[in-house]
């Protein structure tokens, strides 16, 4: 069964304390203090949309892009919500053949979407297509589980639990392929009081500071500034989780065909 497929429709209520308010927050601070305007905005691996809509209710435009359509699903039942003005536009694409209407003004990722691209030329295609689609001088942030974060989670099983919903995460990471894969049990309550049992399977790379650096920069980044989490401050070596910050030139002297 692939990622997400049967996770999505409890997906919300078993992440409620992931603290979506906050991040959003955050990326919206950032947004606002770049030196140009900034009023399009995409989201890459948008899931079930919160961060999207959050932002768009902001004031951006937004474009949501996922893989999965079951995601997008619960996306697209939340942009509902919006005001008709503010709903975002919801793409069914995968991140590495990103293919826009115009390009954007900023881009973003997170909680943790790239760490699933597991394959260097995914990523790198992922972000030679992020640099075509936004406008030069135009900020890329995103986020990545850290090495550190996914190592120490070889061999654990967490639980997340709510009245209708019993999730139960077993990790294991791989050193020669540097890949944390969950195997995820998910029991759903049927109307008629059984449980409904599911399995599916996450992957997520351990990509090091380096890595991303050098792929940002061959694809044309420059400014590329690394810190912990919801911090403007340097990354702890215990960080679970780390903030890129990056800038397509304004001029740009890269000439690429990413189509």
């Amino acid at each position: 069964m692939s990622s997400y497929q049967s996770l999505a429709g409890p997906y919300d209520r078993l992440t409620a304390d992931v603290g979506y308010r906050k991040r959003a927050a955050f990326v919206h601070r950032l947004l606002q203090k770049e030196r140009q305007s900034v009023k399009t905005v995409l989201d890459l691996g948008c899931g079930t949309g919160t961060i999207t809509c959050l932002l768009a209710a902001l004031g951006y435009r937004l474009t949501g892009v996922d893989l999965s359509e079951e995601m997008l699903t619960e996306a697209a039942r939340k942009a509902e919500t919006l005001p008709e003005a503010q709903r975002p536009l919801l793409l069914h694409q995968s991140m590495a053949r990103l293919r826009l209407i115009e390009p954007v003004d900023a881009a973003v990722s997170t909680l943790d979407a790239l760490n699933y691209l597991t394959g260097e030329k995914a990523l790198q295609e992922t972000f030679n297509r992020v640099y075509r689609w936004l406008r030069p001088g135009g900020p890329f942030l995103f986020d990545v589980n850290t090495p550190y974060k996914l190592r120490r989670m070889d061999g654990e099983m967490y639980i997340d639990e709510t009245d209708a919903a019993y999730c139960v995460w077993r990790t294991s990471f791989s050193e020669r392929s540097r890949v944390c894969t969950y195997g995820v049990d998910l029991f759903c309550l049927r109307p008629d009081g059984t449980w409904n049992r599911t399995w599916e399977e996450h992957r997520e790379r351990a990509w090091e500071e380096a890595e991303l650096r050098a792929m940002l920069e061959k694809a044309g980044f420059g400014e590329i500034r690394v810190t912990g989490d919801l911090r403007r401050t340097a990354p702890r070596p215990d960080e679970d989780r780390v903030i890129f910050c990056c800038r397509k030139p304004n001029n740009d002297e890269h000439k690429r065909s990413n189509a």
